[in-house]
C-alpha cells in the first residue's frame, strides 16, 4: 500500500513531486527506489564550492562570489535546486558550485538542502567555502585570504546598547550564561549556551591550503593600496596581500568600528583559544558549518573535509581620521574585485591541487 502511495506522489508534476521525491529518498531509499522502480545513482562530488552572494546573474555582469567560479572554472552544466537561491552548477570533473545567499539563515538552509540532495553524493566530498569579508587591518591587507581554523558565531550572545553599558566594560557583548564580557582564558562553558558557538575545522587541512595557495600571483589594484596606507602603523594593513591563517567571526549583523574590532578579537580566542587570531569577519559561515556538521552525523558528508576560505574586501574599522558611520557604508576599494579575484584565484589553486591528487586525496586528507 506504502509503495502504491509512492507511486502517485511520483505522478505529480512540479514542484510538489520533486520535493517530495527527496523526502520519500531521505526517509526510505528503499521505498523510492522501489516506487521508480530502479535504483538512484547519485553523481559523484569531488569538491563542493561554497560562495554566498551574487550581484545579478551568473553570468556575464558584475561578478560576486559565484560568478568567476562558473565563468572560470568553468562550472558549465546547470542544475535545477529549487530549494535554494541560485541554481547549481556543476562539471565533470566532479566539482559543484553552490551560491547559498546572504546571511545565516540563507548559508545554513542552502547547506541542509544541498546536503539531503539524494542527486549528489557528497561523502567523500572536500568543501572549499570562498567569499569576500571585511579584515583586521592589525592583520590583513585587502586583497589577502584567510585560511580558518575556526569559524565562531559572533550572534550568540548577550547585547547591551553602547549608550547603556557600564563604564568598566569595553564593550557591550556578553557571552550567554555570563554576566560581563569575557576575556580570553575566561571559562564560558559553565554558563547555559549552545553548540553552535564554535566550530573547530582540520588545522593540518587548513595549513595544506594556505601553502598551496600561497604560490599563486595575485593582480595589482593601486587604488585599494593607496587606501590601506591611511592605516598607519597597522601591519596587516600595509603589507603585501598573501594567503595567510587567521579565524573568522560570524554573524548575521554587518557591525562595523574599533570598539568592536577589539571584541572580535577577544571573542574569538574565548571561543576557540589564545593561540587563534581572528582575521576575518563574515555574514554566513556558522550557518554553513552548523548544517554541514549536522549532515556530519549521519555521513553524508565529512566535516573533516571543509575549509574556510575569508578574503579581505574592506576593513572592520575606520581608517584613522574617518567615522565608523562613514567607513561602515562606504564604498569598497575597487568595488571589491581584489577580494573576489583572490577568492577565487586561491581557491581555484586548491580545487585544481585536489583533482589532480585524487587518487591520494580520496581516502585520507592532505597533511601540510
Amino acid at each position: 500500500m506504502l509503495e502504491i502511495k509512492a507511486l502517485k506522489i511520483l505522478k505529480l508534476n512540479g514542484r510538489l513531486a520533486r520535493w517530495m521525491q527527496i523526502v520519500m529518498f531521505i526517509s526510505s531509499p528503499l521505498i523510492f527506489t522501489q516506487a521508480v522502480g530502479g535504483s538512484i545513482e547519485p553523481i559523484p562530488i569531488k569538491v563542493v564550492v561554497v560562495t554566498m552572494f551574487e550581484h545579478g546573474a551568473l553570468t556575464g555582469d558584475r561578478p560576486g562570489e559565484f560568478q568567476f567560479w562558473v565563468e572560470r572554472f568553468p562550472l558549465d552544466q546547470e542544475v535545477p535546486f529549487e530549494m535554494g537561491q541560485h541554481p547549481i552548477r556543476l562539471n565533470d570533473q566532479g566539482v559543484l558550485g553552490i551560491c547559498t545567499g546572504g546571511g545565516v539563515t540563507n548559508a545554513t538552509a542552502s547547506i541542509m538542502a544541498l546536503g539531503m540532495d539524494p542527486r549528489f553524493d557528497l561523502s567523500q566530498a572536500y568543501w572549499l567555502v570562498a567569499g569576500i569579508a571585511g579584515g583586521d587591518p592589525a592583520d590583513v591587507t585587502i586583497g589577502s585570504g584567510a585560511w580558518a581554523r575556526y569559524v565562531i558565531d559572533g550572534d550568540l550572545g548577550f547585547e547591551i546598547d553602547a549608550r547603556e553599558i557600564p563604564e568598566d566594560w569595553p564593550y557591550g557583548f556578553i557571552p550567554l550564561g555570563a554576566t560581563q564580557p569575557a576575556q580570553p582564558g575566561d571559562d564560558v562553558s559553565k554558563g547555559w549556551t549552545v553548540d553552535t558557538v564554535s566550530f573547530a575545522l582540520s588545522e593540518p587541512l587548513a595549513k595544506w591550503a594556505q601553502s598551496v595557495s600561497s604560490t599563486v600571483e595575485l593582480p595589482e589594484y593601486p587604488a585599494s593600496r593607496a587606501f590601506s596606507k591611511q592605516f598607519k602603523g597597522q601591519i596587516g594593513a600595509n603589507s603585501p596581500p598573501a594567503a595567510v591563517l587567521g579565524e573568522t567571526l560570524s554573524a548575521s549583523t554587518y557591525w562595523h568600528g574599533n570598539y568592536l574590532t577589539s571584541w572580535a578579537n577577544d571573542w574569538v580566542q574565548v571561543y576557540s583559544n589564545k593561540e587563534m587570531n581572528f582575521m576575518t569577519s563574515n555574514m554566513e559561515d556558522s550557518g554553513t558549518l552548523t548544517a554541514i556538521f549536522r549532515l556530519g552525523r549521519t555521513g553524508l558528508v565529512d566535516p573533516e573535509r571543509v575549509m574556510v576560505l575569508r578574503t579581505v574586501s574592506n576593513y572592520t574599522q575606520p581608517p584613522p581620521g574617518k567615522s565608523t558611520a562613514w567607513s561602515a557604508t562606504a564604498d569598497y576599494p575597487d568595488d571589491g574585485l581584489p577580494a573576489l579575484e583572490s577568492a577565487y584565484v586561491y581557491g581555484a589553486k586548491v580545487v585544481h591541487t585536489l583533482l589532480d591528487g585524487w587518487s591520494e586525496y580520496r581516502d585520507r586528507l592532505p597533511a601540510r
